[in-house]
C-alpha cells in the first residue's frame, strides 16, 4: 500500500523554498532547482565562515608587522620575543593595540625588546 506523504512532504518543500527566498527566477519557485541552489549556498556559507577567520588572522598579522617595523623589529622577531617574555596577548588584541593605541603598543614592543636582548 502506498503511504501518502502530504504534510511532511509539503513542510520539507516549504522549508527549502523559504531558504530560497531572494533567489531569482526558477531558483526561487521551482523546488528541484531551488533545492540545488540552497544546498550550494549553504555549502558556500559554511566554507566562507572558515575563510573569514583565516582572513582576519592574516589582517591582524599584517597590522602587527607594520607596527613592529616602525619600531625596528620584524613580525617574527617580535612574536618570538613576546613568547620569550611570557606575554600572553593574542594577535587580535595586539593588532587592536597597534591600530587604536600606538603608545600602549610601543610599551609592549619595549617589553619584547627587553626580553630579546636581556
Amino acid at each position: 500500500m502506498r503511504v501518502p506523504g502530504g504534510v511532511k512532504h509539503g513542510r520539507r518543500r516549504r522549508k527549502i523554498l523559504k531558504l530560497a527566498k531572494g533567489f531569482q527566477g526558477k531558483r526561487r519557485s521551482c523546488y528541484r532547482i531551488a533545492k540545488q541552489s540552497v544546498f550550494k549556498a549553504l555549502r558556500h556559507m559554511y566554507v566562507s565562515r572558515k575563510l573569514e577567520k583565516r582572513r582576519m588572522r592574516q589582517l591582524w598579522m599584517i597590522r602587527i608587522g607594520a607596527a613592529t617595523r616602525r619600531h625596528g623589529l620584524s613580525y617574527s622577531a617580535f612574536m618570538g620575543a613576546l613568547r620569550k617574555a611570557g606575554v600572553a596577548l593574542n594577535r587580535k588584541m595586539l593588532a587592536d593595540l597597534a591600530f587604536r593605541d600606538p603608545e600602549a603598543f610601543a610599551a609592549v614592543v619595549a617589553v619584547a625588546e627587553e626580553a630579546r636582548n636581556g
